[in-house]
């Protein structure tokens, strides 16, 4: 009976041994993967447009799949599988990250792209003018409202919730420049390019501009993310796709007018190249993996103080658990 036992166990342990020797055999080799890319079309991505017209997944060896997402589904495309990887506001990421969401930021890409704008007859001057007044936002947790929240902290106005100075009032993105026109709001927060295409359309007043106004200026506002899965189970893959996305962002820094062009003419997003250029020209785009993480730093310390993030996040803990160090980047991560 003992011998028969033991016969049996032999028999099942083998079995097991077979099952995990077929699943390893049968894990894809990284030459093999297809990275699904999410992306939205918007003027602004223009690393993954370049780094798929100009070759440079190509030149990394990386086979990718670009799924264009609707506005607003990039997150749940992550968290569903969808999707692998993609492009996203840093400040917009802060909340979801600290709820779960499954990326780890891998780099910076460029600096921009948020305004707050205002009717140059308003009377308002500056940010503390907007003391009392409305402020029209496309959404209550996008980067514009996490950026206008932020200047006006800065500015010493009260935007927490115990102390609130400002009213924020939702619109869509379409419905924001007529929203001021008729008085409904008396400012507009928005982002690139409806931000640049609105001041100018209605030849509006700049009160702050992430892309140039100071300290934002030299706060990375774009990064590139992995999903969780790719982080752990194909750190070369994350890599590769990182370095291809900040050998893009490095050829767009001194090609505007050609990157501008491209996009338009492969149908990347709409609009005038000559006008998309000049948009293009206000950003920074030197990729840096520790840009990224000393602006993460910086802003969810911001949004903690502020009551966008609660108070029981470990913010220190978040910043670390939030990146992807990653060897052979451009100036990888010192945490």
């Amino acid at each position: 009976m003992k011998k028969k036992i033991k016969i049996i166990a032999f028999m099942l342990i083998s079995a097991l041994l077979l099952t995990a020797c077929a699943e390893k055999s049968a894990a894809p080799k990284a030459e093999d993967i297809v990275l699904k890319v999410g992306y939205g079309g918007t003027l602004c991505e223009a690393p993954l447009h370049m780094a798929v017209e100009k070759g440079f997944f190509e030149e990394e060896g990386l086979k990718v799949d670009l799924i264009k997402l609707a506005p607003g589904t990039a997150f749940e495309a992550v968290t569903a599988g969808k999707v692998d990887a993609g492009f996203g506001l840093l400040a917009s990421l802060i909340q979801p990250l600290s709820n779960g969401l499954p990326i780890k930021i891998t780099s910076g890409l460029h600096t921009g792209c948020d305004k707050v704008l205002v009717a140059k007859d308003s009377g308002i001057k500056t940010l503390t003018d907007l003391k009392g007044k409305r402020i029209g936002v496309p959404s209550m947790n996008s980067s514009p409202i996490i950026f206008a929240k932020r200047a006006l902290a800065d500015a010493g106005i009260g935007v927490s919730e115990k102390n609130m100075e400002v009213e924020f009032i939702v619109y869509s993105a379409t419905d924001l420049p007529l929203a001021l026109q008729k008085g409904a709001v008396d400012a507009l927060a928005m982002n690139d390019p409806t931000a640049a295409v609105t001041q100018k359309e209605y030849d509006l007043l700049t009160l702050v501009d992430s892309a140039v106004t100071e300290p934002y200026s030299h706060q990375y506002c774009c990064a590139a993310y992995v999903s969780d899965s790719i982080a752990k189970d194909s750190p070369e893959i994350a890599a590769k796709y990182t370095r291809a996305m900040q050998k893009a962002s490095a050829w767009i820094q001194n090609n505007q007018e050609e990157v501008a062009k491209i996009q338009v003419e492969k149908k990347w997003v709409a609009g005038d190249p000559v006008f998309n250029a000049g948009v293009l020209k206000t950003y920074n785009y030197r990729p840096s993996a520790q840009g990224a993480y000393d602006a993460f730093g910086i802003t969810a310390k911001q949004l903690q103080d502020i009551g966008m993030l609660d108070k029981a996040v470990d913010v220190e803990a978040l910043h670390k658990n939030s990146f992807l160090v990653l060897p052979d980047v451009q100036e990888k991560i010192v945490q």
